[in-house]
């Protein structure tokens, strides 16, 4: 599963805007790759989650700011 996620959240940052903003404001503030890595998982994980409950598809402006 970790594998899984792990080469999703490296595909998003490069190609999806909600998470490649999320990445680059973590490493702007001074963390690091692996902590930028983990928390984007963990944001991934929470907006899916969060859509599987819902019924819903994937809308980049709806979640700009989540989590």
């Amino acid at each position: 599963m970790r594998t899984v996620l792990y080469m999703e959240i490296m595909s998003a940052m490069q190609f999806n805007p909600v998470f490649k903003e999320t990445y680059q404001r973590l490493v702007a503030a001074g963390k690091t790759k692996k902590v930028t890595l983990v928390a984007s998982v963990r944001k991934m994980s929470v907006i899916l989650k969060s859509m599987l409950r819902d019924g819903v598809m994937w809308e980049d402006q709806k979640y700009e700011n989540h989590c």
